[in-house]
């Protein structure tokens, strides 16, 4: 007479097996995980059903157990609540989005404005970079994104648009990226800087390659009244050309 059914499973809470045999092999139980040092588990922590673990399957009465190790689920299979480790692998996803090249750049442009103002403090009162133009942006930014990329070009040229070209500030050949950078000033408001975004963003859309545009906006006196506001209407995927806003410091 063959007979079927499962045993528990008991896992760490960052998903280190311990058996899956908890109830049958219970000179294999943990308290604490041999790998990490966690705690272990073998109920949900939500509905405090046991985790499924090895196939069981006895013939006359005698075990015959399995010949491969249980898989780990992410979630109960009663309530459907996330187990402890796939909570982490998601937080563990988010550090990894800081190694997707757009993400380096979005994050150099999210923390410039403090860069700027620790070059302020120097030791002694020496001298330093003081930001007061595009020029300065162009400098400190070029600075900081040699800590992620090795092909940096600056001033490369862009192609005709209405008649005329430019020089783009930095591309990153091997990523696809260009870099705009302007400055806020008095004569760089709300309005002017979202006409300049929009030629920006029809220029690029000819660059062989250019598949993504970060145009990144320094405003340090916060001359920007809805930085937000602008960034909703100008990010966009354009055909092949994704388009990125990135107003900085905001007021929160």
């Amino acid at each position: 007479m063959v007979s079927m059914g499962y045993d528990a499973l008991q896992v760490c809470l960052n998903g280190h097996l311990t058996t899956d045999y908890y109830h049958n092999h219970p000179h294999d139980r943990k308290d604490y995980c041999n790998i990490c040092g966690e705690k272990t588990i073998y109920l949900c922590q939500r509905c405090n059903k046991e985790l499924q673990g090895a196939r069981l399957t006895y013939i006359n009465g005698i075990l015959c157990p399995g010949l491969s190790k249980t898989a780990i689920p992410d979630y109960c299979k009663y309530c459907g609540s996330a187990f402890p480790w796939a909570e982490m692998e998601k937080k563990l996803g988010t550090i990894s989005d800081l190694q997707n090249p757009i993400k380096h750049v979005e994050h150099i442009c999210t923390r410039f404005h403090l860069a700027a103002k620790q070059l302020v403090s120097r030791h002694n009162h020496r001298q330093t970079l003081k930001i007061e133009d595009e020029y300065d942006v162009q400098d400190l930014l070029h600075s900081l994104l040699r800590l992620f990329f090795d092909d940096i070009r600056p001033e490369e040229w862009t192609p005709s648009y209405a008649g005329g070209s430019s020089r783009m500030d930095f591309l990153l050949r091997n990523e696809s990226i260009v870099i705009e950078t302007k400055k806020t000033r008095d004569t760089l408001g709300s309005k002017e800087l979202g006409d300049q975004l929009i030629i920006d963003i029809e220029r690029y859309q000819k660059h062989t390659y250019c598949k993504t545009l970060i145009c990144f906006v320094y405003d340090p006196d916060e001359l920007i009244a809805n930085p937000s506001g602008i960034e909703k209407d100008l990010n966009r995927q354009d055909g092949d050309l994704s388009v990125k806003v990135l107003i900085m410091p905001k007021r929160y």
